[in-house]
């Protein structure tokens, strides 16, 4: 069966199957719910407003900033009233997240890349001006750099060019979409700049993944929470702290912090585009195409989304690094048909 075939099958059962897997709700919602990423949520919230305003009589989506991890676990929990109908993600589906959406019932679902953004270190005006690469975040916030526990104190321990300030990281949960960028992004990159752990992820892939990008939990590194608005705050009151959160954080932030260079790129509008700063990444949403044509508005919110996703869009005004024009066009059309995701892609 095609793709197509497949969405208007899931499409003409929708409502049969929200009303199976409600139990004693109702079959049908009247307001648009999503979960994830604290990343793309005043993105979401942005476009949420907008529809709002249009004038379509939809109700405003609820939008929850539960990190992008434990958002999927909501939204792979199942099909129903009762279940998100939209996934916010700073970071690509994992293919185990897949595994579990189907065994729930999950089984057909519509990827979006809605634009770009960045991990972005940081620091408050007149801080310490640190100049960065992968392998010094490495070894300064990984719980056992290349096997040994971390016991490096200063930022001088970590890189002798470095100055010898105590490590002090403000940073994202372990249910963030950001942490798992920052892990893939920056930590394992570092990691890998030793020929023995690079080695080690050809030979023992668990060990690699240990090794190199569990966080340390002395103190050094800060898990913050989702409120990524917190670090901002934490920054000001201690410039000597480095902070690390959405790119658009940073730049809503421009007049109290500082992007931090890594490997000598500025964490920049431009330099997150052409991904020649370390840390860029694409942002995406999941739709369940069985709450399309059930949840009144659910199209339309999507919809709303590519109308505000160019160059001189909502969404670049709100900090959003927008998609070169080929991905833009690509991801425009799975909006207009709601392509499903093809799981032999995810990793």
């Amino acid at each position: 069966m095609t793709k197509s075939a497949l969405y208007l099958a899931t499409a003409a059962g929708a409502a049969l199957l929200l009303a199976g897997c409600g139990g004693a709700q109702t079959a049908s919602r009247d307001q648009i719910r999503a979960v994830g990423s604290s990343t793309v949520y005043p993105f979401a919230k942005a476009v949420a407003d907008s529809l709002a305003k249009s004038g379509a009589s939809i109700k405003s989506p609820i939008i929850e900033s539960t990190g992008t991890g434990a958002g999927m676990k909501l939204f792979c929990a199942g099909v129903g009233v009762q279940h998100p109908d939209i996934e916010n993600a700073s970071r690509r589906m994992k293919k185990s997240e897949y595994e579990d959406c189907v065994k729930n019932g999950v089984d057909k679902i519509v990827e979006v890349q809605v634009g770009l953004d960045g991990v972005a270190f940081a620091e408050a005006r007149g801080g310490l001006g640190l100049k960065l690469t992968p392998e010094d975040v490495y070894k300064a916030i990984a719980a056992n750099p290349y096997g040994k526990p971390n016991t490096a104190k200063t930022w001088k321990d970590v890189n002798p060019a470095l100055p010898a300030e105590p490590i002090l990281v403000y940073g994202p949960p372990s249910t963030s979409g950001t942490r798992d960028a920052l892990k893939e992004l920056i930590l394992a990159k570092g990691c890998d700049a030793n020929p023995e752990m690079k080695a080690l992820k050809e030979s023992d892939k668990d060990q690699h993944d240990k090794v190199c990008t569990e966080v340390r939990s002395d103190g050094a590194y800060v898990d913050s929470g989702e409120n990524d608005n917190l670090i901002v705050q934490k920054l000001e009151a201690n410039p000597k702290a480095i902070g690390i959160f959405g790119f658009s954080y940073l730049e809503e932030n421009a007049d109290k912090l500082i992007g931090l260079t890594m490997n000598g790129v500025e964490p920049t509008y431009a330099s997150i585009s052409d991904f020649s700063y370390p840390g860029a990444r694409p942002l995406y949403i999941y739709v369940k195409a069985a709450h399309l044509d059930a949840i009144k508005g659910l199209k339309e919110f999507v919809a709303e989304w590519a109308k505000h996703w160019g160059k001189d869009g909502l969404l670049a005004k709100q900090g959003m690094v927008v998609s070169p024009d080929d991905v833009q066009a690509k991801n425009a059309a799975i909006v207009s048909s709601f392509t499903l995701l093809d799981p032999t892609q995810l990793k």
